[in-house]
């Protein structure tokens, strides 16, 4: 029996009444195992009513209560994270090492939320003006939408929902992995959070619209695509919300010839082909300065040829795509090149997988000697194609990651600090690494790109995002001393 993944309100599930329904696979096999509720306008406004409605009480909630839900929820995923890990695994098909690294990271957000009380104190001024006090406050700006990519169910949203503490949350989660929302609704749910605090609403662009547009929803954050990023933040705004929308990348990392060649090695296999390319933090674009292209690309083509590739659950080390379609566009890339005069190193259309015949499968790809017009070079690939770029110089290197038009990540391999400290300056990207392939920041600092590879001013979690998901106010107060009276029809003025 096909197993139907349905909205989430109230704390309890909500099929919808659209009838409207998307297969879910398993990318391993290719087999579907599930239906997703699309939802109808209708069915997407009932999820929002429920925020809605739920708003004021958990606005007025202590921060002290608010604060015990989040322990007690960072408590139940520590028990239980290999659970949700597994249903990752199941939808998405990165390997089970993956899926807990990703539940990891995201347990880190939860963690730095359970201290949030500190970051929502205000400021006083005690006799600003005389017999006047002077204070701000943070407040929640409302009931949030989160809308969510297929490459990390888990993570992202837990990017997101902790912090928005006070507020009330529809998440949307990609119809291509939906299960994994569902999950977290439900410890939400046994950790104590009230009904109507947390809720899942499933479907396509019909979900996204609504979110996007409907009065009661304040704020929108948003990871996936830059063209849909732009898209999301466009209609957002438009509609008076307040719109983080993290795009897409095109990461380079620049290796400089004095670098430790076997380190670089290993982070560009890391950093290339960890999660099947499907993150946009990879490292998609290795530009080697110098003459040591040579040894570095037969350095890289070696540890290439020793990982497995196959089901997840077993013994691999990385595993499908996420849907046949997306296979299929990930090696039109890799024809593209080879038709442009590139050199295939490692050829990852004859992978030999680990797993069913009908997956979604495509080996690492290794691509030499690519040249700054070619598709494999300009375009976001999202799938594992590492292609390597030689340039004579590190000026010329640094031009090629300022020209591009996205700023999401980039790295920097060398044993030269005055060479990475100028780079780290000069870059024109909003997450360096220095020896650091995937530069991804700790949860009490903020994650997120320049250029097209963000639309809004605001990074996601640490400092920035909890101001994201409140509002300041400033309330200056005078107690009358009761002695005073008379009437003054002048300006007030502050003396």
């Amino acid at each position: 029996m096909v197993n139907t993944i349905t909205h989430w309100f109230d704390n309890k599930s909500f099929t919808g009444t659209s009838g409207n329904t998307a297969p879910v696979t398993n990318p391993a096999t290719g087999a579907v195992t599930g239906q997703v509720a699309l939802a109808s306008v209708e069915d997407a406004r009932t999820v929002i009513d429920a925020a809605a409605a739920a708003y004021p009480t958990w606005r007025d909630t202590s921060l002290a209560k608010r604060t015990q839900i989040i322990f007690k929820f960072r408590e139940l995923l520590n028990e239980r994270k290999g659970e949700l890990a597994e249903i990752i695994t199941a939808e998405h098909g990165k390997v089970v090492s993956d899926a807990l690294g990703e539940v990891s990271r995201g347990q880190e957000v939860v963690e730095f939320a359970c201290g949030i009380a500190h970051l929502l104190k205000g400021g006083m001024t005690e006799n600003a003006s005389t017999n006047v006090d002077v204070a701000s406050i943070r407040q929640p700006v409302g009931p949030v939408g989160i809308i969510s990519p297929f490459n990390f169910p888990a993570m992202v949203p837990m990017w997101f929902f902790p912090i928005a503490t006070g507020n009330t949350v529809v998440l949307k989660p990609s119809e291509k992995d939906p299960t994994a929302a569902i999950w977290m609704a439900e410890l939400w749910a046994e950790a104590g959070l009230p009904a109507g605090v947390f809720n899942v609403l499933q479907g396509d662009k019909t979900s996204v619209d609504e979110l996007l547009t409907n009065p009661a929803v304040k704020a929108i954050s948003f990871v996936g695509s830059t063209p849909i990023a732009q898209y999301v933040y466009a209609t957002g705004t438009a509609h008076g919300k307040r719109v983080q929308a993290l795009g897409g990348a095109k990461n380079h990392a620049i290796v400089l010839p004095d670098a430790d060649l076997d380190l670089a090695a290993d982070a560009m296999v890391n950093a290339g082909f960890g999660s099947a390319g499907e993150r946009c933090m990879a490292i998609s674009a290795l530009v080697a300065v110098g003459d040591i292209a040579d040894e570095l690309v037969a350095k890289i083509t070696e540890r290439t040829n020793t990982l497995k590739i196959g089901d997840g659950t077993r013994d691999s080390d990385m595993g499908p795509l996420v849907t046949k379609v997306h296979r299929d566009k990930v090696a039109s890339y890799i024809d593209a090149g080879e038709a442009a005069g590139a050199t295939i190193v490692v050829d990852g259309r004859q992978v030999q997988p680990n797993g069913g015949a009908d997956g979604f499968w495509l080996g690492p790809t290794l691509i030499d000697h690519v040249t700054t017009d070619m598709s494999v070079y300009t375009d976001e690939i999202f799938g594992p194609v590492l292609s390597v770029i030689r340039v004579d110089s590190y000026d010329e290197a640094l031009e090629l990651v300022n020209s591009s038009p996205f700023g999401n990540g980039t790295a920097i391999f060398t044993n030269d600090g005055g060479a990475a400290r100028r780079f780290q300056n000069e870059v024109e990207v909003g997450m360096v690494g220095i020896n650091v392939p995937i530069p991804v920041p700790m949860a009490y600092y903020s994650f997120g790109g320049w250029k097209n590879s963000l639309f809004g001013d605001t990074h996601a979690h640490g400092a920035e995002g909890v101001h994201f998901f409140t509002r300041g106010k400033v309330v200056t107060t005078r107690w009358l001393d009761p002695s005073h009276g008379g009437l003054n029809l002048g300006f007030p003025q502050n003396n």
